[in-house]
């Protein structure tokens, strides 16, 4: 199954969401039915859901568009179950520029939550008794769907206010304290006040609502992903790719049996293959293709894939951390001047990473 339905793109940023989120419409439609309710419950609730995420979009796109305007490229929104997750090919190392494009988001939320305030009795419903309250609000009319979505866009802002990564608060924290300190140490901090904040959900999860187990350890994993990332990137800084690249390399010409390739698996270690011919790259042979064919009397030609990217000797390994592990292209040939010299892949970083960890600390 396909990890991600597209629902179209906004300002040439990809809006998806991700299988999952059938189950939670399949969810209410059980729960609401279990209840007794009827058509216009199920509906109703199905389309508040639905209202509320594109609320959730609306927020991303704040994040996304203001990071356009820093020079910073949104390749994606992705709708989950639990929110939405805007994905940046960096994030500003400016503290400022950071906490503006951060900041963006919970505003998008204040503005319709401003919006929906003049436009629904907001307090007049306050000012009800309970039992008035009550029977306001079990029936299924627009003035109370627009009333709970107020109350969502309120309650979308403070959730995202806790300072806690992956939530806008952890970031906005960590922008804070970069202000005064280098961002690892200002990264280090935010992301330990993240997995407290993280076990404290965990508990009240245990003593009250399983839902809040899921929080915590989105939180948890959350803050645990953002530390190291950034803690690598600062091992990369300054460094080029020729400086952790592989050199003793097999490459397969395009006339080449794959016989030949399958023979290289079995008596060494390499698994993935650069083609070249004359010096210059031609397509790439991956472990999950050779096996494939392996069976098959059949050209190096015919197995190869040929949309692929190089890298040049001198780029900065940052650029490659990304490029390696947002999962675009596991294996990297390298080339000076057009002509292959080595490759790089996900491995040979880690190594390179886990020496620089050892010589920097």
């Amino acid at each position: 199954m396909k990890a991600n339905l597209d629902l179209g793109s906004v300002a040439g940023i990809k809006i998806k969401v991700h299988w999952t989120f059938l189950f939670l419409i399949v969810w209410i439609i059980f729960d609401e039915l279990k209840r007794g309710g009827g058509t216009d419950s199920v509906l109703f609730n199905i389309s508040f859901i639905l209202a509320v995420f594109v609320c959730v979009i609306l927020h991303e796109l704040g994040h996304a568009l203001t990071a356009k305007y820093f020079g910073v490229k949104t390749e994606k929104i992705t709708l989950l179950p639990i929110g939405g997750m805007a994905s940046f090919d960096k994030m500003p190392e400016s503290p400022k520029q950071e906490f503006l494009i951060v900041i963006a988001g919970p505003l998008v939320n204040v503005g319709i939550a401003l919006l929906l305030y003049f436009i629904v009795p907001v307090e007049d419903l306050f000012s009800q008794s309970f039992t008035d309250a009550y029977d306001i609000f079990v029936s299924f009319t627009f003035q109370n769907f627009l009333f709970f979505l107020f109350i969502v866009n309120f309650g979308l802002v403070l959730f995202n206010m806790i300072p806690a990564f992956p939530m806008d608060g952890g970031r906005l924290l960590r922008a804070l304290l970069a202000l005064k300190m280098n961002h690892v140490k200002a990264t280090q901090i935010a992301a330990s006040i993240g997995q407290f904040i993280a076990v404290v959900f965990l508990l009240a999860g245990v003593l009250y609502n399983p839902f809040l187990i899921v929080i915590a350890l989105f939180v948890f994993l959350g803050a645990y992903g953002e530390n190291q990332l950034v803690h690598h990137m600062s091992l990369l800084k300054g460094h080029s790719v020729e400086e952790a690249m592989l050199l003793d390399i097999t490459t397969f010409n395009p006339k080449d049996s794959i016989d030949l390739v399958v023979n290289k698996i079995i008596s060494g270690t390499e698994t993935n293959f650069v083609v070249v011919e004359e010096g210059v790259v031609k397509g790439l042979l991956y472990h999950r293709q050779i096996i494939e064919n392996s069976n098959v009397n059949i050209l190096v030609e015919n197995v190869m894939d040929t949309s692929f990217k190089t890298v040049k000797n001198t780029d900065d390994l940052k650029s490659i951390y990304h490029l390696i592990y947002s999962k675009k292209q596991k294996f990297i040939p390298v080339v000076r001047k057009g002509k292959l010299v080595g490759a790089i892949d996900a491995t040979n970083l880690n190594e390179y990473i886990l020496l620089q960890s050892k010589l920097t600390y």
